[in-house]
Parts: structure tokens; C-alpha cells; sequence
């Protein structure tokens, strides 16, 4: 089997890593194309790269460390939702994020961020318990929780109070949601994909982002179906059933950011 063939399983995952760091679809799919091309020119690094999920996100991380990759301009679809994650690129994310996020949302042992980052286990703990710190300490937002499943609203509701935010409203349906947004603009929006009445988390989104812009997090059972690269795609995406932790780091991330972009 083609070490390509070895990594394709993987690469939709990377690249939701790589966006979470980067703030873009367009910035993180550049470092991940860097980090393929590195693989291409260097038989070795291509060949260790058949070994699983934690060599390919440390061939990342080298390149990612390195910050010496050119993002293409946004095409026209992404519009102007991407100017603030793509004006914060200069501001590398601080490498006790990248320990939260690998040990979070991408769900890697902490020796294997440690083997990732080039780094020893105890660090990554302490530089975990730096990024939750450094959660606690940002600024507080408003957030829309759109959930159709009482029970995880619930749950992030009470998530999001325990870290300092404020819950501006909760939607089961798109129509709810522009209801919501008529009365009170989101600092911060959560949201599933499939709703209760049959509408699309998606499209509820859209309508919000259509006259704001602000950070969406999309939670699905159905992560697959968003990370097939054929269309612009959410910049923080979280699968359920989640970890409060990983939806914690989420936040920290798009609120570091503070930008987001429609699905068209």
C-alpha cells in the first residue's frame, strides 16, 4: 500500500487540527499541504509517516513550528469571515494550546503529544493546565446554543456558565434561532447540524453570519459528512458524544480567533 494511501484516513482529522491552530480552512489546509509536499521530497520522513497518526502530526508540528508557509488568498466564498482569523496568523498559537487541543479534540494520549511536540509528558500536562488557565482568564461572551437534544443543550449550557459566559439563548430549530438572534447577538455560537424540526444547523448558521460575524462551533454525530475537502468547511468541529474538555478547548480557540465563516 502507497504511503498516501496509508495517510488518507487520517488527513481529514489533521486538517481539522490544523484549522484550529491556524483559525482557517485556507491557513490550516496550507500547512498541511506543506507538511505532504515535505513528505514527497523526503523518502525517510515518507516512510515513517506509514506508521500511524502520531508521526504525521509531528511532521506537522515541524512544519507548523517552522511558520514558514504562504496561505493563498480566500476565494470568494469565504468573503470577508476569514479577515480576522487570517490577521491573527502572526500570532502563532503558544504551544500549551497545541498540548490542549492534540489531547482533546484530537483525543492523543499524553505521551503521544509529547512524541508529537517533541516534548516530555509532564510538560504537556503542565502546559495543558496552562491553556485551561489561560480559558478561565479570557474574556467573557455571549453564547447561542442551537441543540435540538434537550439533555446536551443542557450540558453545554452549564459548560459555558462554568467558564465565565454568559447564555444568550438557546434554539431547537433555525427558526428559533433567527428568533433568538432578532432579540440579542452571539458573541460565540454552538451548534448541531441535524435539528429538531428537520432544518439544518447549517442554514441556521448561515442566516446568523449573513449580517455578524462571529466564531461558530459545529457539534455532529456526522463529522464525515464535513470533512470531505470538497467544499468550504467548518474551522472548529467537534464529534459527538464530545468531552466537555474538548468543547472547552474549542471555545478557547475560536474565541482566541475570533472569527468564523459561513458553509456555502
Amino acid at each position: 500500500m502507497s504511503v498516501g494511501a496509508e495517510i488518507a484516513g487520517h488527513l481529514p482529522f489533521l486538517r481539522r487540527y490544523a484549522r484550529a491552530l491556524a483559525g482557517s480552512q485556507a491557513a490550516g489546509d496550507a500547512f498541511v499541504q506543506a507538511t505532504l509536499e515535505a513528505a514527497l521530497s523526503d523518502d525517510a520522513l515518507a516512510e515513517s509517516l506509514r506508521d500511524g497518526r502520531v508521526p504525521l502530526y509531528r511532521a506537522f508540528t515541524q512544519i507548523w513550528s517552522s511558520a514558514n508557509v504562504e496561505v493563498g488568498s480566500s476565494d470568494s466564498a469565504a468573503g470577508t469571515h476569514e479577515t480576522g482569523a487570517q490577521e491573527q496568523l502572526g500570532r502563532i498559537t503558544p504551544v500549551n494550546r497545541q498540548a490542549l487541543l492534540l489531547t482533546t479534540v484530537e483525543d492523543f494520549s499524553t505521551s503521544d503529544a509529547a512524541a508529537i511536540i517533541g516534548i516530555s509528558e509532564s510538560d504537556v500536562s503542565a502546559m495543558v493546565r496552562e491553556a485551561v488557565e489561560e480559558i478561565e482568564r479570557e474574556n467573557t461572551t455571549s453564547v447561542l446554543i442551537i441543540e435540538d437534544e434537550p439533555l446536551i443543550s443542557m450540558q453545554l449550557e452549564d459548560l459555558v456558565r462554568s467558564l465565565g459566559h454568559e447564555i444568550c439563548g438557546t434554539a431547537a430549530t433555525r427558526t428559533q434561532a433567527r428568533e433568538v438572534v432578532a432579540q440579542a447577538t452571539p458573541g460565540l455560537v454552538l451548534a448541531d447540524i441535524q435539528l429538531a424540526d428537520g432544518s439544518s444547523g447549517l442554514d441556521a448558521v448561515d442566516d446568523i453570519l449573513a449580517n455578524d460575524s462571529m466564531p461558530v462551533i459545529f457539534i455532529t454525530a456526522y463529522p464525515e459528512r464535513l470533512l470531505t475537502g470538497d467544499r468550504p468547511e467548518p474551522t472548529y468541529l467537534i464529534t459527538k458524544p464530545f468531552k466537555e474538555d474538548t468543547v472547552r478547548a474549542a471555545i478557547s480557540q475560536a474565541l482566541f480567533f475570533g472569527s468564523s465563516r459561513p458553509l456555502d
